[in-house]
């Protein structure tokens, strides 16, 4: 009988799971992580043993999938977990795979958006108990994307009116509750993330991450909680099927 997992697809080195992780493991929950963006015909763990998938985020487009064919993997790993019922999760790049592979619409957004501002709920959600109307959260992303037929709008932002969405199983999360300190301070001396930035910029990132985390912390181990729960019962039914 074989133990499900909780699949985690990685785009870069830098971007990972970070709290996600933490809640997961908190659980006992068995993690892989692969990175396949390269890889035409990756080889992955078969349907059964795959209890919950997160996405995260990376620099690349959702949709290039010339120079990145195996994200054409990742948005048939969305479909078909979303199909299955088993918990989706996605972070930035994550979040815009999971809502183009349900169909959305990705496009360029009107500015890139680095650094902390605040977002709005515009509906309530069981992953979201705790969150206040207007929250400061960390924003890392260029492109934009609508929200799938089907799926429920959560929070909004100036400039990104998707910031978070809900459809079926999934969870989609334009912005990066997963971050802790020493994954920001990565993120901070990675060159690639910080390409263009004056230091003064890079200086109230920091300053604001100090000031935000305190409100952030508890909202995203709700969230990741949550979702690691949701992974837990996924894994003891696909047991239970296993041994039927």
């Amino acid at each position: 009988m074989t133990t499900p997992k909780v699949l985690i697809v990685q785009h870069v080195s830098c971007e990972k799971p970070g709290r996600i992780l933490d809640s997961l493991d908190d659980l006992g929950m068995p993690t892989q992580t692969v990175s396949i963006a390269r890889k035409a015909d990756p080889e992955l763990p078969k349907s059964d043993e795959i209890a919950g998938l997160v996405v995260m985020g990376g620099p690349m487009g959702a949709q290039d999938f010339k120079k990145y064919p195996g994200l054409k993997t990742e948005a048939k790993l969305v479909r078909k977990a979303v199909k299955a019922n088993k918990p989706v999760l996605g972070i930035c790049l994550g979040h815009q795979i999971i809502a183009t592979a349900l169909g959305a619409k990705l496009e360029s957004g009107k500015c890139s958006e680095i650094g902390f501002a605040p977002i709005k709920r515009v509906a309530k959600d069981d992953y979201f108990h705790m969150w206040s109307s207007q929250m400061n959260v960390l924003n890392w992303h260029n492109d934009v994307v609508s929200v799938p037929e089907g799926g429920q709008l959560l929070a909004s932002s100036k400039y990104t009116r998707n910031q978070a969405f809900r459809y079926k199983s999934a969870l989609g999360l334009q912005f990066h509750l997963e971050v802790t300190p020493t994954l920001l301070d990565e993120w901070l001396a990675e060159p690639s993330m910080v390409e263009g930035m004056k230091k003064g910029e890079l200086a109230k990132i920091r300053d604001d991450f100090q000031r935000y985390d305190v409100e952030l912390q508890p909202l995203a181990e709700q969230v990741f909680s949550g979702f690691a729960v949701r992974c837990e019962t996924s894994a003891r039914a696909l047991l239970e099927s296993q041994a039927s």
